[in-house]
């Protein structure tokens, strides 16, 4: 069965975020909002209202050599990269296009750019990013794991952040906290729904939820 959302809307797009309220787990806190980006991360017309929105956040002199998405965002960063492409910023690269890239995981959880890959890294102006920034644990591994292969961050987006930055680094982000005043997370071992007895609902990652 289903989880019952709801939409919202922002600011500089039309397309709307799915929430659901209640409480949830993930790898790092439990929540009490899961966000179903589903359809934002693969239906075409919500993807381009995303990066639509996106690239109207950044300045124009900003240089974008290559997009590293996190967490099932390429159709997002393909659309992006076709946006600033059209919006004229600026790539150092030869062909003077954007590379969009996804990175791997070794068995630690660190970020690794195969050999054939580190080229679009090393010494190239990346931007980040990602569905939704919580706690900024993975976030910063894509930070630490761009800045090892040699690569220059140009900044981070996020379809939804409760984070302004990242180790000084800014977040834009199309969702936030000023569209869910009241959402909060929390280290499972002090988590208040939990003190009040309330069941999880689901464990939620980036890919989806399994409800409980």
């Amino acid at each position: 069965m289903e989880l019952k959302y709801d939409k919202i809307q922002t600011t500089g797009t039309d397309t709307p975020l799915k929430i659901v309220k209640g409480h949830f787990a993930t790898n790092h806190a439990h929540t009490n909002y899961y966000f179903d980006l589903t359809t934002v991360k693969s239906r075409l017309s919500e993807a381009g209202g995303i990066a639509q929105a996106l690239v109207h956040m950044y300045l124009y002199d900003m240089i974008v050599d290559t997009i590293v998405c996190m967490e099932g965002t390429e159709v997002i960063g393909t659309l992006l990269a076709q946006e600033l492409t059209k919006g004229g910023f600026m790539s150092k690269n030869a062909h003077k296009t954007i590379y969009v890239i996804k990175p791997e995981f070794n068995s630690n959880s660190q970020i690794v750019f195969k050999d054939n890959y580190r080229a679009m890294i090393n010494g190239k102006n990346v931007l980040i990013l990602t569905a939704t920034v919580t706690t900024g644990l993975t976030i910063n591994k894509a930070i630490e794991g761009v800045q090892y292969y040699g690569g220059i961050i140009q900044g981070i987006s996020a379809v939804f952040s409760a984070l302004e930055n990242v180790n000084g680094i800014p977040i834009k982000s199309v969702f936030g906290l000023k569209d869910v005043p009241d959402y909060q997370y929390s280290d499972y071992r002090n988590c208040p729904l939990c003190k009040e007895g309330k069941k999880l609902d689901a464990l939620i990652n980036p890919y989806g939820y399994s409800k409980l």
